[in-house]
């Protein structure tokens, strides 16, 4: 592949569908929804999926014990869940779901972070799969165990106490990935217990600002968005958003404007705004 960001990053649905039984592609469902909507990416994925493909649950492939929403799993549990589905080392990965483009990337990022080079995520995800008129089939795939080693990278991600120094400090900036309403507090969270507003210091890229028809924006577009926000693109940058699934996507978008040094703050709001001691800020 060229060393061209969408290249290095995404594959088409037609690269796919040329590939879509060669055995060292592994194509991976990352569908999940926010809480309040009531959808079960599991349940969608059982009823229609790309052939071939296996579902992966931020949920459960996740550090359970933490007490926040799809926390970073240890290595040795993420190789064993990932030998489980069949997935293993030395494998192209691919990575859909259902929205077009949402989740996709914090499962990309995930795989990229316990040490996994060739993972791509499906331009247009499953919205686009569909529409170039390629089947999809029902139930669960089962694959043959694979070997799988993770090897973590500690410098893609950030914890509560890093947040809090680069605030201090100004040695990061710390990009919020939430919808404007939510970033002023004039919008509750979707979870219970956690407060409205933003860490001070903070600036909000509203994730929905990147995207567009399922697909992120081209990188140029991607930069006005960035500038008008008043994001510098030299600074290294911390993402967060809800609870590390679109801070993710952000951290993609820019990647795409040429920024280098970005982490994403697994914990995020979940963690900052249910806390006590964390200051909150609200408005513009």
């Amino acid at each position: 592949m060229a060393d061209d960001f969408r290249d290095r990053r995404f594959v088409s649905v037609d690269w796919l569908a040329a590939r879509l039984r060669a055995p060292d592609i592994a194509i991976v469902d990352g569908t999940w929804h926010l809480p309040p909507t009531g959808r079960k990416g599991g349940e969608e994925y059982l009823a229609r999926h790309i052939p071939g493909a296996v579902f992966f649950d931020i949920d459960t492939i996740a550090d359970t014990d933490s007490g926040l929403p799809h926390m970073l799993p240890k290595p040795e549990v993420f190789s064993s869940r990932m030998r489980k589905l069949g997935i293993g080392d030395g494998q192209t990965i691919v990575v859909y779901d259902t929205h077009g483009l949402f989740s996709a990337p914090r499962v990309a990022w995930t795989f990229r972070v316990m040490g996994v080079r060739d993972v791509y995520i499906l331009d247009g995800g499953l919205p686009a799969w569909i529409a170039a008129g390629h089947d999809v089939e029902e139930g669960p795939v089962r694959r043959a165990e694979r070997h799988f080693t993770a090897r973590l990278d500690h410098s893609a991600i950030r914890d509560l106490r890093d947040v809090e120094a680069a605030l201090k400090t100004g040695s990061a900036q710390v990009v919020d990935a939430r919808p404007a309403d939510r970033f002023r507090g004039d919008a509750p969270e979707p979870r219970p217990g956690v407060r409205a507003g933003h860490m001070p210091g903070a600036v909000n890229v509203p994730f929905g600002a990147l995207v567009e028809d399922g697909r992120l924006k081209d990188p140029a577009a991607v930069k006005a968005v960035l500038a008008e926000s008043g994001v510098d693109l030299a600074k290294p940058t911390i993402t967060s958003c809800g609870s590390g699934v679109t801070a993710a996507l952000v951290g993609l978008a820019l990647e795409s404007a040429g920024a280098r040094a970005v982490a994403v703050y697994d914990g995020s709001w979940a963690e900052w705004g249910g806390r006590e001691d964390t200051p909150v800020a609200t408005g513009g």
